[in-house]
This record gives C-alpha cells, structure tokens and sequence, in this order.
C-alpha cells in the first residue's frame, strides 16, 4: 500500500472494468448460473471502496450489454431481479453510508418493469454524495452510445460547423466523467465488448485470468502498481 501511495504516484482517476466469468466461475463449481451473477453483484458492491481508498475518484462497471438480451429468457429474468434487487436495497444502503455517489449509464428506458424508475430514484438520491462515483453501465453498448449521440445532435439541431469533439463528450450519457485510464476485463479474455469505446480512447488495459467472482482486493493493488510501471516507462 505504501508503495502504491508514493508521492510520485498519480492514482488513475477513472477505472473501467468488465465484470466477465460471473456464469463460468458458478458452472465450474457445479453451483447454478444464478449463483455466479450473486457474488460477482457482492464484488461489484465491495470494489469501490477498494479503489477509492487509493485515490482513484470514479469506477465504472459493464453491468449488462445490450447483446445480453440474446441470453436465455430464464437467465435474463433472473438478472433482471437481481439488478432489481440492488438496485433498491444493496446499493443505496452503500452509497448512503459510504458516501458514494451511483450513475446509471445506459438505455435506460428500454428496461423492463419499474427499474427505469429504479435507475432514476438511485441517482437522484446519491446525487450530493462525494466519496467516490459508481458509474453502473446498464442496457449499454459503445457503438449504441455514439448513436444516441449523433440522435441527440440532430433533435437539438446542432450545426454542423458547431459539432467538436468536446460537444460530443457533452452528449455522452455522463459527459461530466474524465476518459478512462485504464480498462480492466476478468477471466482471461481479451476484448473491450464494446464498452466505452468513446472514453477509452488512450486508456490502459489490464486483462486478468481470474473470474470476476474471484476479484479481491490484492488485485487493486497489482492493478494500479501496473498503471504506475506503464506511466514510468
């Protein structure tokens, strides 16, 4: 910790991670699916805590993709409740007493049942916290984002000659929050999933073997010790 802290170490302000192998750390373990998606949603509540403690200001989770919605209907139900469940209980408990501040990023409109109110009410009552932000990517895709970018331009009848790449940012879904430093995915893929692909611009990425399940906080430390040997080389 106190080589993480030096003072000649600046902590990545945003954090990107994708949290991949929730479904395959539960099947290797002959424990149902469901099983999976509960402990990587306890991580995902844990985590930022982790980075904060370290001077990183913003994490940002890919929660559920829009080509999610190709799962199986019965493990999309039960995603859905348990977003449900987070979303009202888990997380506003957290944020509440950690002083965390949540952002949903997304479609965020197109989810089924209440949880669209869900999403609004949880924002709206962190929305003065200032520990730390969780930027919670929910219904979301990349190439789905800079889409409803170029929709919002043309609703607002931007000019053309008016369009730059700091208006853009504007129209993002939390245009307010710094480009990643550093992108991380679990269980040993390497790709983005289309996450962010805006922000990520000039971020770092770390691909980790180990499921999202399995994610402590010994990682933190491996992670920004690696961002701090890239910045010095």
């Amino acid at each position: 910790m106190s080589e993480i802290k030096s003072k000649n170490f600046i902590a990545p302000a945003h954090i990107g991670i994708i949290m991949s192998g929730n479904k395959h750390w539960a099947l290797e373990r002959n424990l149902p699916i469901l099983e999976g998606y509960i402990y990587g949603f306890k991580k995902m509540k844990y985590a930022p805590e982790w980075f904060f403690s370290r001077g990183v200001k913003v994490v940002s989770f890919f929660a559920f993709s829009i080509e999610n919605w190709q799962r199986s209907q019965e493990e999309i139900n039960c995603l859905m409740k348990l977003l449900k469940q987070t979303l009202t209980d888990d997380l506003i408990s957290e944020a509440r007493q950690k002083n965390y501040k949540i952002l949903i990023s997304g479609r965020i409109d197109e989810l089924p049942g209440d949880l669209p109110q869900s999403c609004y009410d949880i924002m709206e009552k962190t929305s003065t916290n200032q520990a730390g932000i969780v930027n919670i990517c929910l219904n979301y895709g990349g190439r789905a984002e800079i889409v409803d970018v170029i929709r919002k331009l043309i609703k607002n009848k931007v000019e053309l000659e008016q369009i730059h790449e700091g208006l853009v940012k504007k129209y993002l879904y939390q245009g307010d929050l710094p480009d990643l430093d550093i992108i991380i995915k679990t269980s040993g893929e390497q790709q983005l999933s289309g996450f962010m692909l805006w922000q990520s611009y000039d971020s770092e990425l770390i691909f980790l073997k180990k499921y999202w399940p399995e994610f402590e906080e010994i990682d933190v430390d491996f992670i920004l010790k690696e961002y701090r040997n890239r910045q010095t080389i």
